[in-house]
């Protein structure tokens, strides 16, 4: 059920946090033949931290990204992650400090889990991480809950983990904009995963970050990372809710919440407005859209909102849409606000016409996108 409302106060929900991987997910959680395959942090033969996939090092190191203020630091290895970024006593004593009482997980390394290429190897990490992140939720289940790793390099794979997760008390899957292996999220074959979450009751969360090297709008044309983190998460999640909302998906599958994560929401309304513009004029090329576009993502879709997005939130809110809106502190990434996350957010909510909307944004609409309302 998670921490509900009294007469006293109203609990916050963190509905995008985040948790570091720790050694164990690979050195115990995993099967032992894809041990050394999936997605892990480590030491090259020259001794510097990297991030391999597949057994190879990419020639990156992920640590610097999940340490609050971290970015610029080449010293920064994964030995480094905070406490309260694996160890859930010292999450909980993170989030009473921040004052949240509850906050939805989700990955970091495996945000990156697209980027391995072999199904088997994909499965396996999937149901490695998923094992931890259940131990790790089963701490506190009412504070603590988990977004599970959708291995979409195959169909058949992605579905066995799903009923995997609904198993293990998750609240969702997450995978990212991109396609895994070409897979389209409109395309018939997909339209398994879609129908498991929805008879499971789970809630699906579209998730980007940089650092992928999946096909993509960003490294298609740029390899400098300002460029490539400026372009990722807006675009990709902008061609998503084109996808969902445009292919039929949500009609098909009344029951199902699907959250656009980790972009903002500047963009949402100039996107939902050309959508409906282009029906209007265009729809007869999209047979299967039959609603507004914006009607569709009033009834199903969310979107978590950075703490200093007052005005694109007010403007969201203008259309009907405040209902649609999640937020997250994104603790402990290196952009994240450490400590005062929450503070934050309250004072960009004291500015606006309607700051009674911080409560629906923090607890109301949390709440029902994580299926507990």
């Amino acid at each position: 059920m998670g921490p509900i409302k009294t007469e006293d106060r109203t609990p916050v929900y963190d509905a995008d946090a985040h948790i570091c991987e720790p050694t164990s997910v690979w050195t115990e959680y995993c099967d032992p033949g894809y041990r050394e395959l999936i997605l892990q942090a480590g030491l090259t033969d020259a001794g510097k931290d990297n991030l391999f996939v597949e057994g190879k090092p990419t020639g990156t190191s992920a640590a610097p990204a999940c340490i609050p203020g971290s970015y610029a630091n080449p010293d920064i290895t994964w030995d480094d992650i905070l406490p309260g970024s694996w160890d859930p006593a010292e999450r909980l004593k993170v989030m009473d400090a921040e004052r949240l009482d509850a906050a939805l997980m989700f990955p970091s390394l495996d945000l990156l889990a697209g980027d391995i290429t072999r199904p088997d190897v994909a499965a396996a990490n999937a149901r490695a991480y998923n094992r931890w992140m259940a131990d790790f939720i089963a701490v506190n289940p009412e504070r603590l809950y988990g977004m599970g790793v959708c291995p979409l390099q195959s169909v058949d794979a992605a579905v066995d983990e799903i009923a995997f997760l609904a198993e293990h008390g998750f609240t969702g899957l997450t995978f990212r904009p991109e396609r895994y292996n070409g897979l389209e999220l409109y395309s018939p074959e997909m339209d398994r995963v879609w129908s498991a979450a929805e008879d499971h009751d789970l809630t699906v969360a579209i998730h980007g970050s940089f650092g992928s090297k999946m096909t993509s709008f960003a490294r298609t044309r740029y390899t400098n990372q300002f460029y490539v983190h400026m372009v990722c998460h807006p675009f990709e999640q902008m061609a998503s809710v084109m996808e969902v909302v445009a292919s039929g998906i949500l009609d098909d599958h009344p029951r199902l919440r699907v959250g656009f994560f980790e972009s903002g929401l500047g963009w949402l309304p100039f996107w939902l407005e050309r959508l409906d513009e282009h029906k209007q004029s265009m729809g007869h090329l999209v047979p299967r859209l039959k609603r507004d576009p914006t009607e569709i993502f009033a009834q199903q879709c969310f979107v978590t909102m950075e703490a200093g997005e007052g005005e694109a939130f007010a403007q969201v809110a203008e259309m009907g849409l405040a209902h649609t809106v999640v937020w997250g502190s994104d603790y402990p990434h290196y952009d994240c606000t450490f400590p005062g996350a929450l503070g934050e957010l309250e004072e960009t909510f004291a500015k606006l016409p309607r700051p009674e909307l911080f409560t629906d944004v923090t607890y109301t609409n949390a709440r029902r996108f994580m299926g507990l309302a």
